[in-house]
């Protein structure tokens, strides 16, 4: 048995691509052929083979247990339209040029229409502190039944118009909302636009203050999620001109660049050479921007300051403790126990006298 698992009937736009995915069971296991056949009227059916139409077609296929296989167009044209079929045979004789194999061809069939992509025209207009994004799809294109707009994976705005016409407004300067919107028809199939908001780079330091210790490694990073990528980045020390840029892996710098992010390492920190401003700038095809971080550079010894401190604290109160005990006088100590052997004295006396008064 054999059959196709993707939709029977497939709708695309020219430069779109398709994929159709078949599967066949059987023992032995079968191979799995694709073939074609156009919409035109003498067209007959014709082999697909992995690089034909220009390496346009790709065509996998695994035979493990069962066999599956997958047939992969791109950039299709209306010349791809028509009818996909996939066949499944295990006859030994199924590709003799001369004999019929006992065991027929198992045929699955999906259909693929390919219509004209429509053309889009975008625009970016900023007044009054808002962006105003549009787009228009020019005749001839499909019914709609609505549009969306969509900044990545996130929906900002749908509706159900069905004009070729629409728009979206964001509220902000340039600066803050970069980047690719789309444009999305509801429409069969979905037919998309792409607007572009360009600004020159805005840069952004990870910390605007870095702290290392003397001896370790300073670690500097600087970002731009603006819109388009940066191209280059660039460092500099104290914001001097072209002479003080720093180069990647002179003296004991190393630049890691990639994309819309840069980080600078400085070895071995030194509080003399390395404390100050550093200058990270970007490069795009619209401008470029910069921003400052500054270094600080502490002794290895200054965590132990702290400690000292609280240390010699310590010391000072207990130096204090014991210098007022030392100078404290025991005057009531002595008088009572002074008085106290007086008035046992003279109770001794009264006793002895009135005791030799009694003989």
């Amino acid at each position: 048995a054999g059959f196709i698992k993707s939709p029977l009937s497939q709708k695309r736009l020219t430069q779109d691509s398709v994929e159709l995915y078949c599967e066949a069971i059987g023992n032995p296991i079968p191979e799995i052929q694709w073939w074609f056949e156009g919409n035109e009227p003498n067209e007959t059916y014709a082999q697909l083979w992995d690089g034909a139409r220009q390496d346009r077609v790709k065509i996998n296929a695994t035979y493990n247990l069962h066999s599956t296989s997958t047939i992969y167009i791109a950039n299709l044209t209306n010349d791809d339209s028509g009818m996909y079929e996939c066949r499944a045979s295990n006859d030994p004789d199924r590709n003799h040029l001369s004999k019929s194999p006992k065991v027929k061809w198992i045929r699955s069939q999906a259909n693929v229409f390919v219509i004209e992509r429509p053309d889009i025209t975008t625009r970016v207009i900023s007044e009054a502190g808002k962006l105003i994004l549009s787009c228009n799809m020019t005749a001839p294109y499909p019914a709609i039944s609505g549009h969306e707009w969509m900044h990545g994976d996130k929906i900002l705005h749908t509706d159900t118009d069905i004009s070729s016409l629409t728009s979206f407004i964001i509220e902000g300067k340039k600066e803050e909302h970069s980047g690719v919107y789309e444009c999305v028809y509801k429409t069969s199939p979905v037919i998309k636009g792409q607007v572009n908001i360009s600004v020159a780079p805005q840069v952004l330091a990870y910390k605007k203050s870095e702290h290392g210790n003397e001896g370790d490694t300073g670690v500097l990073i600087c970002k731009s999620p603006s819109f388009p990528a940066v191209d280059s980045w660039a460092w500099y020390k104290n914001g001097q001109e072209v002479s003080a840029r720093i180069i990647n892996g002179s003296g004991r710098y190393i630049i890691k660049s990639s994309g819309n992010k840069t980080e600078l390492r400085v070895l071995k920190l030194s509080i003399e050479e390395d404390t100050g401003d550093y200058h990270c700038n970007a490069t795009n095809s619209y401008g470029s921007g910069s921003a400052l971080v500054n270094l600080r550079v502490r002794s290895r010894l200054a965590a132990l300051w702290p400690f000292l401190g609280i240390v010699a604290e310590v010391l000072v109160l207990v130096t204090i403790i014991f210098i007022y005990e030392k100078r404290r006088k025991p005057d009531e100590v002595l008088d009572g126990k002074g008085r106290l052997e007086k008035s046992n004295a003279t109770n001794h006396k009264d006793k002895n006298v009135r005791q030799r008064n009694a003989n």
